[in-house]
């Protein structure tokens, strides 16, 4: 899974990139300061289920910091797109290209207004953060609507002459952006185009189309960032009107509470609503003076600096995914090497037992028998839907060998 961090020049992307998953990428108050797009691993919060079952865990694949796993995601800071950027202005083509594997988007926006269209700074308030929005996924709608439109005549042939499924067709064309069969079929629906006679669309029932399959298939978040400047409270009162879910954040208070939480000055978990200070005798005066600014002016109005909030939306509302712990040992809760719940694996609402067992390990799902909720100790089924939190073991022929 890849969540792309996306914005305009100078919203703030890199530092919430190094907020969330303590890189060192260059910042700077000017356009294009990143280039070439940046990876980084963050994680998404859940509260473990070792403390329910009273059990002391082992995790693998993920970290449990007193009873909250930490489960790790990967996204990718992109270079700032600037207006036209689907026509290749600011290098945009190549930047749009590397937002193709993207899952969902986090948009960071300057909630202060203190950047015009092409991200150079200007007076505070001056522009309506809502602009940013509306041009961002303009961008990114056009991009997708060439990426269609190359060899629509030829599509069309092929749907209504050789009776081909117009969503199996465009899936083919479109696998290379994580874009899916039955997100097509979503977005035909809702836009309520006639499938069967794709030569008949226009240029704005395709635009049309590509917005609804953007919406559908890399859903977004907007981070309302830079919620230090005094500017910033009123933006956000206008990014109220938008549609997409809303994050007041402030990634630099975050980045400094987690390098000072890595430095021992602090304890502070990425997320938590206050943070402890520890060894405030090492500061310098300065430094005391930001954490009082950040504990009265962020966590005091928003609880939290935003940014693993933003995340965690992101992936568990906005993708719906579920977490699920597979044992091999339902009595124990363990695996074959005693390991007390090792992994949490991500997986999206509605997965079902045998699915499940394939993510697993191919044999596992093709040798399904049945699996069982390690908390009931149940049997369920292969249709068995499983739910956030389940703790379940897969029985398959394979095992029992």
């Amino acid at each position: 899974m890849l969540v792309g961090i996306v914005g305009k020049p100078s919203s703030g992307k890199s530092t919430f990139m190094n907020a969330a998953c303590l890189t060192t990428y260059k910042t700077a108050d000017y356009p294009f300061t990143t280039i070439d797009p940046n990876p980084g691993v963050a994680y998404v919060r859940k509260e473990c289920v070792c403390k329910e079952l009273g059990v002391k865990d082992h995790p693998r694949n993920s970290l449990c910091v007193n009873g909250v796993r930490l489960i790790p995601i990967n996204l990718l800071d992109v270079a700032g797109l600037v207006p036209d950027a689907w026509k290749g202005r600011g290098l945009g083509n190549k930047f749009l290209d590397d937002l193709r594997r993207a899952d969902a988007f986090i948009h960071v926006v300057d909630a202060s207004g203190s950047l015009d269209a092409e991200g150079k700074p200007v007076e505070q308030g001056s522009r309506n953060p809502i602009d940013d929005v509306v041009f961002l996924d303009r961008e990114i709608n056009m991009w997708l609507t060439q990426i269609i439109k190359r060899d629509w005549g030829r599509l069309a042939r092929r749907v209504e002459a050789e009776k081909t499924p117009f969503a199996e067709t465009l899936a083919d064309r479109l696998s290379g952006l994580s874009i899916t069969r039955t997100q097509i079929l979503q977005a035909a629906r809702k836009t309520k185009l006639n499938l069967e006679k794709p030569s008949k669309w226009s240029d704005d029932d395709l635009y049309e189309f590509a917005d609804m399959l953007r919406r559908i298939a890399k859903p977004t978040l907007v981070a309302a960032n830079k919620m230090d400047r005094p500017a910033a409270e009123e933006g956000l009162k206008q990014l109220k009107d938008i549609e997409y879910p809303i994050v007041p954040t402030c990634s630099l208070a975050e980045y400094h509470l987690r390098k000072l939480a890595e430095g021992g000055i602090v304890k502070y978990r990425p997320g938590d609503h206050s943070f402890e200070t520890i060894a405030m005798d090492k500061l310098p005066e300065k430094d005391r003076t930001v954490l009082e600014r950040i504990k009265s002016n962020i966590f005091g109005k928003y609880e939290s600096t935003g940014v693993q909030e933003a995340i965690d939306k992101t992936v568990f509302e906005l993708l719906e995914l579920i977490v699920v712990y597979p044992v091999e040992d339902a009595a124990k809760f363990c695996d074959h090497e005693q390991k007390v719940l090792p992994d949490s694996l991500l997986v999206p609402k509605g997965t079902n037992a045998r699915e499940l067992a394939y993510k697993i390990h191919t044999d596992l799902g093709e040798t399904f028998i049945h699996a069982i909720d390690a908390r009931t100790k149940q049997r369920l089924s292969e249709n068995y839907e499983l739910k956030d939190g389940d703790v379940i073991k897969i029985v398959s022929a394979k095992a029992l060998k």
